[in-house]
């Protein structure tokens, strides 16, 4: 990307074409980053043991995970790929993202990397799961999300990252729960 910027103004002079500030409010957008913080809490109504198991299987989650339309374990418990479309408005990114996870403490807690690629534009995230006892044999499951967008889609995402990662959340776990308490 960097030669591309300097290729740009190279062929086009400060005065030129585009100009320099045309250039430069260009390349901004393609370095440009969105840092975002996403929690919640949900209940299930199911032992934490099975919990663990569903949110820790790959095959599982992407059945709840809106987007999500292929899903490769590399190694079961440790990494997989996943090629999801995400929208922002009218602009659908495909990423292939690999999954690692960093730590995995059976029937309490997990937390994983990813990061994925989509033309022009990258993701990377960090999220835990913190899983406890709720009343009556249910399960509490308090979730984080670290992400950052960079690329050509950051811009879009700006705007509506907040409430497209809120409807897509509240899907998924909506799924989970379904998935799990049926």
């Amino acid at each position: 990307i960097y030669s591309q910027i300097n290729v740009a103004l190279s062929v086009f002079p400060l005065n030129g074409f585009l100009g320099f500030q045309n250039i430069w409010h260009f390349s901004q957008s393609l370095f440009r980053s969105i840092p975002v913080y996403f929690e919640g809490t949900v209940n299930i109504n199911a032992p934490r043991e099975k919990v663990f198991k569903f949110l820790t299987d790959a095959d599982f989650v992407a059945q709840c995970a809106p987007g999500v339309k292929e899903m490769l374990v590399i190694v079961p418990n440790e990494k997989y790929q996943a090629v999801a479309a995400v929208g922002f408005g009218s602009v659908v990114a495909e990423f292939r993202t690999d999954v690692d996870f960093l730590e995995m403490v059976p029937f309490d807690r997990a937390k994983v990397k990813a990061h994925g690629n989509a033309p022009g534009s990258a993701v990377d995230a960090v999220s835990e799961m913190l899983l406890s006892d709720g009343e009556n044999g249910t399960t509490n499951l308090k979730w984080t999300a670290d992400i950052a967008v960079v690329g050509s889609i950051a811009s879009i995402a700006a705007r509506l990252m907040g409430p497209v990662t809120k409807k897509l959340t509240g899907m998924f776990f909506e799924c989970v729960k379904v998935k799990i308490e049926g």
